[in-house]
């Protein structure tokens, strides 16, 4: 028997026919109760895109990433784990960002692009959606510095000097695992992480 499928055809959507939330709507429908801690989405240009699942090595390299940045961030910066930022179209909750302020200065808010220095990203299945959507948020949204830590190809993807009008970043730099990073934050270098040491062992 034919079902609606068989006789419609695969399904396509363009862009144009998808109904963006504001990042208004998007705390609306959080205050309300329509969205909760349970719904694995963020906000991304804004469009509800679900979450991926993290998996033991993704887990362990935004942790040993962590530890390498605590030991060097400045004062009167601090490191966020897989929080929210809200940006002017997204509500994006990156694996790591750096911003500045205390932990108290968020209590009733979640921080702007503005306080925002180095913002991470940890990709292995999500490494399209973080060189792709991911990163013409972030340079859109004007962040000064994207790293991916490329579980994939073993590497980290440095982007810096935000084209936001073209929402890309102008600068792309590849460090192998045996190189080592400038650390920039606000426009200092605060100290360097060797690659290696912000991924899983290999297997």
């Amino acid at each position: 028997m034919a079902t609606a499928a068989h006789l419609l055809g695969p399904l396509t959507l363009e862009l144009d026919d998808i109904w963006r939330l504001s990042v208004d709507r998007y705390h609306a429908m959080i205050a309300n109760g329509i969205l909760t801690e349970d719904d694995r989405v963020e906000l991304l240009d804004g469009m509800l895109i679900e979450k991926m699942t993290k998996n033991p090595p993704h887990t362990v390299a935004t942790d040993l990433t962590r530890q390498l940045l605590e030991s060097m961030i400045p004062h009167g910066w601090c490191i966020r784990i897989q929080d929210p930022i809200t940006l002017p179209k997204s509500q994006p909750e990156p694996d790591l960002a750096v911003v500045r302020g205390t932990t108290r200065d968020f209590e009733t808010r979640h921080p702007h692009a503005k306080d925002v220095g180095l913002v991470i990203e940890v990709a292995d299945v999500s490494l399209s959606r973080d060189r792709g959507l991911k990163q013409r948020v972030y340079a859109g949204a004007g962040l000064p510095t994207y790293w991916i830590v490329n579980l994939v190809d073993y590497q980290i993807e440095v982007y810096s000097d935000p084209a936001i009008k073209k929402s890309m970043y102008a600068s792309q730099t590849i460090f192998q695992s045996n190189e080592r990073i400038d650390v920039v934050i606000d426009g200092i270098r605060v100290g360097k992480i060797a690659v290696r040491d912000c991924l899983p062992r290999p297997r």
